[in-house]
C-alpha cells in the first residue's frame, strides 16, 4: 500500500522540473538558429523550436521514467540533425540533461549503453543526411563530448551518492553495534555478579549452617567447645557480611567511593580459604607443582571461585572429610584439580529445575578462555579439574 502511494509521486513532475524544462526551452530557440559561418540556415525555423519544445517536455518525466525520455530527447535531435539543424550544445541540451538524469538514476552499464547509442545514432544521422557543409569535426566530436560530458558527471554524482548512503549505513551500524555491546555487556556483568553471589552465599551459609549444628551438638556435655565454635560461627558470618558488601556494592559504586574497594580474592587467598572449611570439619590440603606464572585477574578470581564452589560441594555432599586442592603449572596452561576420596562427591549434577554449582563453574572457566571437567577419579571419589590460559 506505502509503495503504490510513493510510485506516483516520483514520476509525477515536480515544479522544480518545469523550470528546467522552460529554461532548457529558452535556451534552445536561439540554438536551433545557430548555423555555420557563411551559410544560411537551410530549413524554417519552426521545426527546430517544435523538437525542442518535445524535448523540453519530456523532461519533466526525467526522474519517473528516465529511459523514456532519453528516447524522446535523442529521437528529437535525431530529426533536428537530419532536417540540417547544427547540433549544437544548446539544442542538445535536453538530451544532455536526460542522459545526466538517467546517469543518476541507474547503473553504469545502463547509462554507457544509452549514451554510446546516442552518439552512434547522431553521429551517423549526421553524416548520412546532415547539413553538407557542416565541417566534419563538428559532425564527430561535437555530439560526442557534449553527450559524454552529462554521463561522466551524472555517474560521478550516483557513486558520491553511494558513497554517502554507505558512510551513514556504516554509521548507524556501528551505533546499533555499540548499543548491543553495551547491552550484552551488562547482562555479563549482571551473570558474573550472580555467580559471585551464588559462590558467596553457598560457601558461608553452608559453613554458618555446619558450625550452628555442632554448637547444638556440644552444647548440652561440652559447652566450652560449643562456645569456641559459636565463636568461629560468628567469625563465618561476619566473613559472608564483608564478601556480600563488596559484591553488591559494585552495583552502587559510581568511581567516586569514599571507601576504597575490597581486594579482589584470587589464589593469593587460598590458604586462608582452606582454614575456613576446618572450622566445617574438612581438612584442605593445598599442593603446587611448576614454575607459578602470572594469571590475568579474571582467571585469578575464576579459579578461586571455583575451587570454593568445589570444595563448598565436598563439605555439603562428600562422605570424606579431606580434600585436596592440587595447582599444576605448565607451559601457558594453570590446572586447578579439587578432589576427594572415598564415597560423594564434590560436585553433584544439578537437578531439574535447581542447582547452578556446576553451570557457574562452566561459565566462569569458559569466560576467561579456560575449561572445566567434573566426574569421578578412576580410585574413587569425584573432581573438578579447570584449565585456565596463562598471562
Amino acid at each position: 500500500m506505502i509503495d503504490h502511494l510513493i510510485r506516483p509521486s516520483r514520476t509525477r513532475p515536480r515544479p522544480v522540473d518545469a523550470v528546467v524544462a522552460g529554461t532548457l526551452f529558452a535556451c534552445s530557440f536561439p540554438g536551433s538558429l545557430i548555423t555555420v559561418p557563411g551559410r544560411n540556415l537551410g530549413v524554417s525555423w519552426w521545426p527546430g523550436v517544435l523538437l525542442a519544445g518535445v524535448s523540453c517536455v519530456a523532461l519533466l518525466w526525467r526522474h519517473g521514467r528516465p529511459r523514456a525520455t532519453v528516447v524522446v530527447t535523442l529521437f528529437c535531435a535525431t530529426v533536428a540533425s537530419v532536417l540540417g539543424y547544427l547540433l549544437t550544445v544548446l539544442l542538445l541540451a535536453p538530451l544532455m540533461v536526460a542522459l545526466y538524469s538517467l546517469a543518476v538514476g541507474t547503473d553504469r552499464r545502463t547509462a554507457n549503453t544509452f549514451t554510446v547509442t546516442g552518439i552512434a545514432v547522431l553521429v551517423g544521422s549526421g553524416l548520412l543526411a546532415g547539413s553538407s557543409g557542416e565541417p566534419l569535426v563538428l559532425k564527430l566530436l561535437g555530439p560526442a563530448a557534449w553527450l559524454l560530458l552529462p554521463t561522466s558527471l551524472g555517474t560521478v554524482s550516483r557513486l558520491r551518492a553511494a558513497y554517502l548512503d554507505a558512510v551513514q549505513a556504516r554509521a548507524e551500524h556501528a551505533e546499533r553495534t555499540r548499543e548491543e555491546e553495551a547491552r550484552r555487556r551488562v547482562t555479563e556483568e549482571r551473570m558474573r555478579i550472580a555467580r559471585d553471589l551464588h559462590d558467596v552465599v553457598a560457601h558461608h551459609l553452608i559453613l554458618a549452617n555446619l558450625q550452628a549444628g555442632a554448637v547444638v551438638r556440644q552444647l548440652p556435655g561440652r559447652p566450652e567447645e560449643a562456645a569456641r565454635l559459636a565463636s568461629e560461627l560468628s567469625g563465618t558470618t561476619a566473613s559472608a557480611v564483608r564478601e556480600l558488601k563488596a559484591t553488591v556494592g559494585l552495583l552502587r559504586h559510581n568511581g567516586d567511593a569514599e571507601e576504597p574497594l575490597q581486594p579482589t580474592p584470587g589464589l593469593a587467598q587460598l590458604p586462608a580459604l582452606a582454614a575456613s572449611f576446618e572450622h566445617a570439619g574438612l581438612a584442605v590440603r593445598v599442593s603446587t607443582e611448576g614454575e607459578p606464572g602470572p594469571l590475568s585477574a579474571g582467571a585469578d578470581l575464576t579459579a578461586y571461585r571455583i575451587v570454593q564452589e568445589a570444595l563448598t560441594n565436598v563439605t555439603k555432599h562428600a562422605a570424606t572429610r579431606e580434600a585436596e586442592v592440587r595447582l599444576v603449572y605448565s607451559a601457558g596452561t594453570l590446572a586447578v584439580t579439587v578432589a576427594n576420596e572415598g564415597t560423594g562427591a564434590p560436585v553433584v549434577p544439578a537437578p531439574p529445575g535447581g542447582g547452578y554449582g556446576v553451570m557457574g563453574m562452566r561459565e566462569r572457566a569458559r569466560s576467561v578462555g579456560g575449561r572445566l571437567r567434573v566426574g569421578p577419579r578412576p580410585r574413587g571419589g569425584f573432581e573438578v579439574v579447570t584449565e585456565l590460559p596463562l598471562g
